[in-house]
């Protein structure tokens, strides 16, 4: 959490926090899903790669409040509905190398 701390500064000025490697990053599970989708925000291109950790994991409020300010979120909602999910696949990833689909 000390990056979000450093990161919401509500100044328009860039601060360094330091390099965070993703391989230290600790989900709890090696398993996920990803598909091909789009940006959930306007002009919500499309052909954007989401990964989501099979695990689900909980936040404080604090720390997304924290991450709001960072990423300059004033929504109180998402930006649009569900989209359907057409054709696109959606794998499922394990430790063990196996792709499900």
């Amino acid at each position: 959490m000390d990056h979000l701390e450093a990161i919401t500064d509500i100044t328009d000025r860039e601060r360094a926090v330091g390099v965070i490697d993703p391989r230290h990053i600790k989900f709890g599970s090696r398993k996920y899903y990803r598909y091909i989708g789009s940006l959930t925000i306007p002009p919500c291109t499309e052909n954007v790669v989401w990964s989501i950790v099979r695990k689900v994991r909980t936040v404080t409020r604090e720390q997304v409040r924290f991450l709001r300010v960072a990423v300059h979120d004033e929504w109180d909602s998402n930006a649009r509905p569900l989209q359907s999910i057409n054709k696109r696949s959606i794998q499922l990833f394990r430790p063990d190398n196996k792709v499900e689909n």
